[in-house]
């Protein structure tokens, strides 16, 4: 049951994830357009862009791109041992980058819940609030902070062959 939750916890941000990065292309689109054909920019692109879409579409797929096995990974040792050691390299495995993106998501949650409960804001074309902007990268490394641990206590030792 566990598994079903955070996989549709994972779906739904890979999904804005992926809004993000088509509201990217769109806006910049437009802004290009819109200075070529109008010499009208689009305001507000760049401060959407840099605060709100990049930080969504870099963290809110990481642990659903992480559960389908689209990850990048630097290898150091084989995917698969036998034996106790196998079983603790495989969990280690899983368990390390836990204890990284867990301090990301406390450091860069604390820093949006600053920023949300002093109410920063970010003046531009419009005063952009920031604690939300921030929001996104606790988020997005929290839920895979969640499926590291789950793969981690999941996961069996690979059958001897």
């Amino acid at each position: 049951m566990l598994e079903k939750i955070l996989s549709k916890i994972e779906d739904i941000l890979h999904l804005a994830g992926c809004l993000s990065l088509v509201a990217v292309a769109a806006l910049i689109n437009a802004d290009i357009l819109l200075r070529l054909f109008a010499n009208r920019p689009v305001q507000i692109q760049f401060e959407l862009t840099e605060l709100y879409l990049m930080p969504a579409l870099a963290t809110l797929s990481l642990s659903r791109v992480f559960r389908d096995g689209g990850h990048l990974a630097l290898e150091f040792t084989p995917e698969h041992m036998r034996g106790v050691f196998g079983a603790l390299v495989s969990r280690l495995r899983l368990l390390l980058p836990a204890a990284f993106f867990a301090a990301v998501t406390v450091k860069s949650g604390m820093f949006a819940y600053h920023a949300i409960a002093h109410g920063d804001v970010e003046y531009g074309v419009i005063d952009w609030p920031l604690g939300w902007a921030y929001a996104a990268i606790p988020l997005g490394c929290g839920v895979l902070v969640l499926r590291l641990l789950h793969d981690a206590l999941q996961r069996r030792a690979p059958a001897a062959t």
